[in-house]
């Protein structure tokens, strides 16, 4: 007696194009709208920030430079980490600023991207007593928000990769920090290609932070941090 074969799995249906030129008119209408909202958020962004990038050459003298969080290998910052921490030091012997902010992740225990960031400066020839470090810059928007509400920032140089710093200008624009960013050059590895296809959708979030200017996930109270940092050696 044979045994009765399995039920085949099926397969789930594709979307039937439109059988009539309306129909298919309409379609791509709806995509190309689609595209060009996905794309609206990036096109404002660039549109505000399109005078406020400079080099570490040319940039204007400023006070205080902000360099964001880039991740830790095995507790030390990763290459692109150190790459803006390098192009602050080098600010800094430069006399083009003051005082360092760095501000990243330290969530938890095991993972301290702000000390990190301040052993590496201090290796580097930048004084303990003129960097400044925020343990709950979470993400942009809280890095951009705690410079101005806690720290008491309101210029300054913004630091990152190239990919990222139109979205750190425009973001602390927004939160009352009149910003200059100098974006580091790497080479276009993988990292490189997915930090420029992420900030595409980034975009959109920072567009929303912008117009709902949510808390950061942490305030807490004033720090004067910078205002020491900038008294220091006067």
């Amino acid at each position: 007696m044979r045994r009765p074969k399995p039920p085949r799995a099926r397969l789930p249906r594709l979307p039937r194009l439109p059988r009539t030129r309306d129909g298919r008119r309409r379609l791509v209408q709806a995509l190309v709208a689609g595209c060009v909202l996905a794309l609206l958020p990036a096109t404002w962004m660039y549109t505000v920030t399109g005078d406020r990038l400079r080099t570490t050459a040319d940039v204007p003298r400023t006070e205080v430079a902000v360099v964001f969080g880039a991740g830790l290998w095995d507790g030390e910052p990763s290459p692109y980490l150190a790459h803006r921490l390098d192009a602050a030091a080098g600010l800094y012997r430069a006399g083009r600023i003051r005082a360092v902010l760095v501000t990243g992740d330290n969530s938890r225990d095991d993972y301290d991207e702000p000390d990190a960031m301040r052993a590496y400066l201090t290796r580097h020839g930048v004084p303990g007593t003129r960097i400044v470090t925020d343990y709950a810059g979470f993400d942009t928007w809280d890095s951009c928000v705690r410079a101005r509400k806690i720290f008491g920032v309101r210029r300054a140089v913004l630091i990152s990769q190239a990919f990222h710093i139109r979205r750190a200008v425009a973001l602390c624009d927004a939160a009352g920090v009149a910003s200059w960013g100098v974006g580091v050059q790497d080479k276009h590895d993988v990292t490189w290609y997915y930090g420029g296809t992420r900030e595409v959708f980034a975009a959109g979030k920072a567009a929303l932070d912008v117009l709902f200017r949510p808390d950061p996930r942490f305030l807490g109270p004033k720090e004067p941090g910078v205002a020491r940092a900038l008294a220091d050696g006067r």
